[in-house]
């Protein structure tokens, strides 16, 4: 099969095991950062147009004995897996070379780009316009397309909410877009839901198709746009919690809200054993300055918070400084060309997280937006503290006025014994966490096959795999992610 591959896009398309013609039929992609057991695959097959994607699966489709595709955008899936398919034997299909932006329209709001385009060059190609992309905090050589299909949370919002439409490669080679797409007049306003069922959902954490590319919406730049910062103690964590909720139920805050444990907030600077709280304001100049001194006159008067400032003010420290710009100009959507914010997070650059990062796992619950609730998730991982040893960060983003996605990171020592217990940790979390109702809203790797008793419904599971055996009878795409 991956002859006929080579055949048909090239020979320096196609990588073959080494030794493969000796009977040597796997091979591996090298190390992750989180120490997950490395995959054998088949090969990798690296296309560069939509075009080829759908020559590819029909070769493979089409095949005496076909393997199963393993699609990967630029492979930053890091604590989850980074570039490393849920089962042995697949091979990869790598679409990071899939790097056109192939339109934007900055007064409809829209970019249609594919798998390979970065965050960060996106978000340049819309400096000095009337649009902004919907930053991560991740690093800026991560892919749009990828984060968005897998649920990722950006600065403004959760990304589903950026996708207009989707151009997808079906099992049998067929191409389709579903959802919203430009059209040649251009006059046709962007909306995803279309008319009768919508099919584009059905790709999101999905195995049904390969997407090629993506409508993705663009929301407008604000006239102005401040960061209002705050710091608590650990014994006013429900006040806090509450406070915030109640700025974000009635419209008061812009984006997503982040509140950070003493863990996380080190890499912000942060104070010595208190959380810490990043709030946006947006909007004209002037109601963003009324919407601050709000924000700032209920959080002194709440008598809950240590310190309140805004970035708009000089502060002392030049790296606290420095940190809070970065964070403004991430809810601006201005990248941060050196990755300076990711960095202090990883200690590395992004093209070393998975060589020389240590050991680092991301566990990725949802949890109601309540003080009580994120006070019982944080004392579970107090619990995971006292029965392991490992000191786990959060990260709250507030998506809603009802939910938080709490964002677990662990990180451990790169040998195997230090590996072994941080996913024997791991492990727990999942049960801990699973039964107090906090739910993760992604998966990594190893627990790809944990959708079948998270699923609310066993019927609506049943649903989609008589669709995956309609649609992908021969199971050529991604048979164990989210299968």
């Amino acid at each position: 099969m991956l002859d006929a591959v080579a055949a048909a896009l090239g020979a320096d398309r196609v990588v073959t095991p080494v030794g493969s013609h000796t009977g040597a039929a796997t091979m591996r992609l090298g190390p992750n950062v989180g120490l997950y057991d490395q995959r054998d695959v088949a090969g990798v097959i690296r296309p560069r147009t939509a075009d080829e994607v759908r020559r590819v699966v029909a070769i493979v489709a089409g095949s005496a004995d076909p393997v199963a595709l393993q699609p990967m955008s630029t492979g930053h899936n890091w604590g989850l897996g980074s570039r490393e398919p849920a089962d042995n034997g697949a091979v990869i299909l790598d679409l990071s070379g899939m790097d056109r932006v192939r339109a934007i329209d900055t007064t409809a709001g829209w970019a249609v780009v594919e798998p390979g385009v970065t965050q960060g060059e996106l978000a340049k190609r819309l400096a000095g316009t009337a649009r902004k992309l919907n930053l991560t905090a991740s690093s800026m050589h991560t892919s749009v397309v990828g984060n968005a299909l897998d649920r990722g949370v950006g600065l403004l919002r959760q990304r589903v909410e950026d996708l207009a439409g989707l151009e997808v490669v079906l099992p049998s080679g067929e191409m389709m877009r579903v959802g919203w797409w430009p059209s040649d007049s251009g006059r046709t306003p962007l909306y995803p839901h279309g008319l009768g069922p919508s099919a584009l959902p059905l790709f999101l954490q999905s195995n049904l198709g390969v997407v090629t590319a993506a409508a993705i919406r663009l929301p407008p730049a604000p006239e102005a746009l401040l960061v209002v910062r705050l710091n608590f103690t650990r014994s006013h964590l429900r006040e806090a919690v509450d406070l915030v909720r109640h700025w974000v139920s009635q419209g008061l805050t812009h984006g997503v809200p982040k509140v950070y444990d003493p863990a996380a907030a080190k890499a912000y600077h942060g104070t010595e054993d208190e959380f810490l709280v990043h709030v946006c304001v947006a909007g004209t100049m002037a109601s963003a300055e009324a919407l601050t001194k709000v924000l700032i006159d209920e959080a002194v008067a709440s008598g809950v918070f240590t310190q309140v400032t805004h970035t708009d003010r000089a502060d002392p420290d030049p790296d606290v400084r420095e940190v809070a710009t970065l964070v403004e100009l991430g809810y601006a959507g201005q990248p941060d060309d050196e990755d300076a914010l990711f960095q202090a997070k990883m200690r590395v650059p992004a093209d070393d997280v998975d060589s020389a990062g240590g050991g680092f796992l991301f566990f990725l619950p949802l949890v109601p937006f309540t003080g009580e609730a994120i006070a019982q998730a944080t004392e579970l991982l107090d619990r995971v503290h006292e029965t392991s040893g490992i000191r786990c960060g959060a990260t709250m983003n507030m998506l809603d006025a009802d939910v938080v996605d709490f964002v677990v990171t662990m990180r451990f020592s790169p040998d195997d014994e230090s590996a072994a217990h941080a996913h024997e940790t791991l492990d727990r979390m999942y049960g801990m966490f699973g039964e107090a109702g906090f739910l993760p809203y992604r998966l990594d790797v190893d627990h790809a096959d944990a959708i079948d008793h998270l699923s609310p419904d066993p019927a609506a599971r049943r649903f989609i795999r008589h669709l995956k055996d309609v649609l992908d009878p021969r199971t050529v795409i991604a048979p164990g992610r989210y299968g």
